[in-house]
């Protein structure tokens, strides 16, 4: 029996990695096996105990894997990622899994990436190529490209990239953002139902995430108070927000969030809220706000206006209805006016999405499926040179 193990972290992550797994467990035989292995985030009642939400989707859950999430500094991060190492290594040896997917930039799932190379298991990559200059998830996600196998990219830019960094375009796939994927299958509910969903009656609102910029030190109670002067700048907008994730600094703003939904009465936290509902509340919105990747890929294939903080996505392919702005209280309320103007919200809705046409998940498991049962894997990968027509020096 061929087995292929799919890894998660994070909410965020799950809810990229879902239509995929669905795909993927529909081929499902005696002769093929998909494990799910939840790890990180969905394990922490910190973070909302996420592993509530795989379990009402129905995804059987092949095995847990607990690490520590404590991010206050650097040792912390290191800690998790040593810990990551071993279990996954002990799981890895164990299973004998002939591929093992994994998605994007999480510096806990670099451990899992080194773990798998160490036992010389096959990566399957999701979304590498990306760049996101403010973010210590840059040089994570490439890393990741570098040990993988196969490689399947959200966008032609990040396909170029992975090229660039050595990989054999016989395996890099431009099958879009399993993002698109989600947005035509799961945000189905109406708008009344999702903010009753939540306890909140009929309004306009916008949706907010916030993470830390992990490639700037210091000053992330001086950004928080910027962000919260311009939510107070809007006393007529409820703004719903989701909390940090697991980043250093992340639970440091999600207890200044805390706080501050005690003094505001707009503001709205919740630690998690699911890929469905978190979904169909961005449908309705009246903008989305914060620095999280889903107000770059997400946001725009539904018309609607993002307005995004800092330079933690600095480098992502952007659509035309993303307002960027520094990360003070006067730029983020001047760019909150422009995403609420009619002209630039008729410009929001008639941007094409440059992350695919919402049919990446089938086309990932059936290459994925294909390359594992066709026993053609050779982890002696060559280094691909580009031809650049001259010496670089």
């Amino acid at each position: 029996m061929k087995k292929i193990g799919v890894v998660t972290s994070t909410r965020a992550e799950y809810g990229l990695l879902s239509p995929v797994i669905q795909e993927l467990r529909k081929k499902e035989s005696e002769a093929l096996r998909i494990d799910l292995i939840v790890t990180g985030t969905h394990l922490s009642d910190q973070y909302g105990m996420t592993i509530r939400e795989i379990e009402a989707t129905g995804d059987r859950i092949d095995h847990t894997i607990p690490i520590p999430v404590d991010s206050r500094d650097e040792l912390d991060i290191s800690r998790n990622q040593a810990d990551a190492l071993v279990r996954f290594t002990e799981l890895f040896c164990r299973e004998k899994y002939d591929a093992v997917m994994l998605l994007g930039d999480r510096y806990e799932i670099l451990a899992v990436a080194v773990a798998a190379g160490n036992t010389r298991t096959p990566v399957f990559h999701l979304c590498g190529g990306d760049t996101t200059e403010g973010a210590l998830d840059e040089w994570v996600r490439h890393s990741i490209t570098k040990i993988s196998y196969l490689h399947f990219v959200t966008n032609e830019e990040s396909c170029r990239r992975v090229i660039q960094l050595g990989e054999d375009p016989s395996r890099v796939f431009d099958f879009g953002s399993t993002s698109i994927d989600n947005i035509l299958r799961v945000a189905d509910m109406p708008r009344a139902e999702a903010l009753e969903s939540i306890g909140m009656p009929e309004c306009r609102y916008a949706l907010c995430t916030y993470h830390p910029v992990t490639m700037e030190r210091g000053g992330l109670q001086a950004q928080m108070d910027e962000l919260l002067g311009a939510v107070r700048s809007f006393p007529d907008i409820q703004f719903i927000v989701t909390k940090s994730n697991a980043d250093q600094g992340g639970a440091r703003i999600n207890a200044i969030l805390d706080d501050a939904e005690k003094e505001i009465s707009n503001l709205h936290v919740f630690t998690s809220l699911g890929v469905r509902r978190y979904l169909s509340l961005m449908k309705y919105a009246a903008f989305v706000l914060g620095n999280s990747s889903s107000g770059i890929i997400e946001t725009p294939a539904f018309g609607i206006p993002t307005v995004n903080i800092g330079d933690r996505q600095r480098g992502r392919l952007q659509s035309e209805s993303i307002v960027n702005c520094s990360p003070d209280r006067d730029s983020i309320v001047g760019a909150i006016r422009i995403a609420l103007s009619e002209e630039h919200r008729a410009i929001s809705r008639k941007v094409n999405s440059p992350y695919g046409d919402g049919r990446a998940a089938g086309r990932i498991a059936e290459k994925a499926i294909e390359t594992v049962m066709a026993e053609t894997i050779d982890l002696k990968k060559t280094f691909y040179d580009l031809q650049t027509g001259g010496k670089p020096y």
